[in-house]
């Protein structure tokens, strides 16, 4: 999830365990705790687009991080405030640290919570920014800031933000079964044959619902809309994964390819090949549009040494498709 609800969550949680021993400093080290995981993308000043995906939320994204450093940020902080119980701050960095990837587990990304092992957790239910998740929570984790730390008032704000957040977010698996039953009806009244489906929500709601299909030689990209009155239409992107040649036994391409799950295009422009990743969808809603959210271009320099390059989006094709999927949204 974005940064600001990573925040909101970790403070909460760090209230939950210690706001009652140490008021706004719970508050305030859980939300420390909540950003702490995320630091993992500095990792792509130091490495290649290929290696710093791997890396996103994987070992600080895992119960293996959150096991080890917890003990460890409650020793330092023990150690210089006031209140010195190790024992209490460490479970507020464990909780702290844990409901962080655990909530990004429910995103398209998703994310390696059982690091080492190589299995990465992404139920899409839920879009990376949420206002309906993250505008309730924060209303009420700054009620109870204003609150004595011993006021009942200060727990109930608290605890009445984290319910309402974690019912919303378990709201999200039945619009996204609902959503994919209608995918699947769809496909099977239009007689499509398909191999697979995969639906995450759209941007900023979980009323727009979007598909990739994966067919024989082509994915097909839909999306549904719980307002829509018409049937799906689906869009035919074609593979064309035969156009990476000897490239699909490089190294490199082949952990891409594992890290976008096979949900993948490739095209061909002026001589030069993109690499399309699917999951995230595209960041225009026109026919047949090429502009998708992730798009690599595979630079194969002299020595035959293979890198992706991604290529840069503009503010104004984000306007553009918030106010697109805005109107999507309302219903066809």
């Amino acid at each position: 999830m974005d940064s600001l609800t990573q925040i909101v969550l970790g403070a909460a949680v760090g209230e939950a365990v210690l706001g009652k021993k140490v008021g706004n400093k719970a508050i305030l080290y859980g939300a420390i705790a909540g950003t702490i995981p995320d630091l993992d993308i500095f990792a792509s000043y130091f490495t290649d687009t290929v290696s710093a995906l791997a890396i996103h939320r994987g070992f600080t994204h895992s119960i293996l991080f959150s096991v080890l450093f917890a003990p460890v940020f409650g020793w330092l902080v023990s150690r210089y405030e006031t209140y010195k119980d190790f024992k209490g701050w460490s479970w507020l960095f464990f909780w702290a640290l844990i409901t962080h990837p655990i909530l990004d587990a429910h995103t398209t990304w998703g994310t390696q919570l059982f690091w080492p092992l190589d299995l990465r957790l992404a139920f899409k239910t839920i879009f990376v920014v949420d206002p309906l998740y993250t505008i309730p929570f924060l209303v009420f984790l700054i009620l109870a800031m204003f609150q004595k730390r011993t006021s009942a008032k200060r727990r109930l704000y608290n605890g009445i933000g984290l319910t309402v957040s974690t019912t919303y977010l378990a709201l999200t698996f039945v619009l996204k079964s609902l959503a994919f039953t209608h995918f699947e009806n769809a496909l099977e009244t239009q007689n499509i044959a398909y191999k697979q489906i995969d639906t995450r929500p759209s941007a900023l709601n979980t009323i727009l619902w979007n598909a990739n299909v994966e067919t024989q030689d082509d994915y097909l990209l839909g999306d549904y809309s719980f307002f829509d009155t018409q049937d799906i239409q689906f869009e035919s992107y074609p593979k064309n994964h035969h156009l990476l040649g000897d490239l699909i036994e490089d190294e490199k391409v082949k952990r891409m390819i594992a890290i976008s799950e096979g949900w993948y295009t490739i095209n061909a422009v002026d001589g030069k090949l993109y690499y399309n990743d699917l999951r995230f969808g595209l960041l225009s809603m026109e026919p047949q549009s090429q502009n998708f959210v992730f798009r690599y271009l595979i630079d194969v320099d002299a020595s035959g040494n293979v890198n992706f390059i991604e290529q840069e989006k503009t503010q104004s094709d984000g306007k553009k498709l918030i106010l697109d999927l805005w109107e999507r949204l309302k219903g066809n």
